[in-house]
């Protein structure tokens, strides 16, 4: 198995499908006397705060268990808040220097019914080895590529023999259930990320991630939305994003909450629809010919606002089927969420 190790995060193009965002949680450990293991989820980054302590000891922002005094290890079982083809992980251990896991290891199952600690301890569960036993450095990010294209719902980490990590990213590609989803008698959002939907680019994300654009929920803040920076000179700034599976839109919401003096002006939204469902960042600034459909034509904003259209949608756009949606915004500014609601193609 390849393993990369990195400063750098190898994986930041794709989803991390543990985060709690999605539904992520550390389902049950054998020990997290000093630290949560719901730590291991926080979709945040992890923090210190010297001088903070608990009845226990030391407060630390992760899981961390007790020292060990006898055989064995610790470990801890999560579930992915969206099942998903893993592609890589990061066992962080940022902040802890002389408590960290001198080894881990990473298993995985796939499970349509597991959801609690009780059922996963009372299920016979078939773990499947995705990272064998491996050294980790402290207060770093540990990056490993996984060499697997199966889907997974649950991963065990071992950690040899006790100590503390701060967050366990996942990356990977979702993998809905589209057999159950083209069923649905109501449209669903088609860019929502459990839909399997991605951001691939945009041209300006100065302030707020592009990724930000369609998590689940509202935006928390206003460095929680899509945000460019300020325009200087004439054009417009914009986003495109893939929808989870060809579909008709029949609705589409854009949500400014937050954004009350640098929302946009105006907005359009445009659609294409294209064989290769695997365009790379570059093939939107003009090295493949995309052909892009009005949806929504330019139409006003307002601030901290949520913003639904079905009406004012374009009459192709009730005929046609997408794969991928651009958001353009005029000059700039930020936008928290976008919905496109509709129906995938059978």
């Amino acid at each position: 198995m390849q393993i990369n190790m990195t400063s750098d995060n190898p994986f930041k193009h794709l989803i991390d499908l543990a985060s709690e965002r999605f539904g992520g949680k550390a389902l049950i450990a054998n020990d997290d006397f000093f630290a949560s293991k719901s730590g291991l989820v926080r979709a945040s980054e992890p923090i210190f705060i010297p001088g903070k302590y608990t009845t226990k000891g030391k407060w630390m922002d992760g899981w961390e268990s007790r020292r060990r005094r006898t055989p064995g290890h610790d470990w801890c079982i999560l579930k992915l808040g969206v099942p998903g083809i893993i592609k890589g992980i990061d066992v962080n251990t940022t902040f802890f220097t002389g408590n960290y896991p001198e080894h881990f290891s990473l298993e995985a199952t796939y499970s349509s019914s597991v959801e609690t600690s009780t059922s996963i301890t009372k299920t016979k569960v078939q773990w499947v080895e995705l990272v064998p036993k491996t050294p980790l450095k402290g207060d770093s990010h540990n990056f490993f590529s996984v060499n697997s294209d199966k889907s997974w719902t649950h991963l065990r980490l071992n950690i040899f023999p006790d100590g503390g990590v701060a967050r366990l990213r996942v990356y990977g590609i979702v993998t809905p259930n589209w057999e159950h989803l083209k069923k649905q008698k109501t449209p669903i959002d088609l860019a929502a990320v459990p839909h399997g939907a991605q951001v691939i680019t945009c041209n300006d994300n100065h302030y707020g991630k592009m990724e930000n654009l369609i998590l689940p929920g509202r935006a928390l803040n206003m460095g929680d939305g899509w945000e460019t920076k300020r325009k200087r000179v004439p054009g417009y700034d914009w986003i495109v994003v893939k929808l989870g599976t060809t579909g008709r839109i029949k609705k589409i919401e854009v949500d400014t909450n937050f954004f009350k003096g640098n929302y946009p002006d105006s907005c359009s939204i445009e659609g294409c629809r294209y064989s290769d469902r695997n365009l790379k960042p570059e093939d939107f600034s003009g090295s493949k010919q995309l052909k892009w459909v009005e949806i929504l034509p330019k139409t006003k904003l307002k601030p901290h606002f949520r913003h639904f259209f079905d009406k004012a949608l374009t009459e192709a756009t009730l005929s046609d089927s997408f794969d991928y949606i651009r958001l353009n915004i005029y000059p700039d500014g930020g936008v928290s969420r976008l919905r496109i609601y509709g129906f995938a193609e059978k």
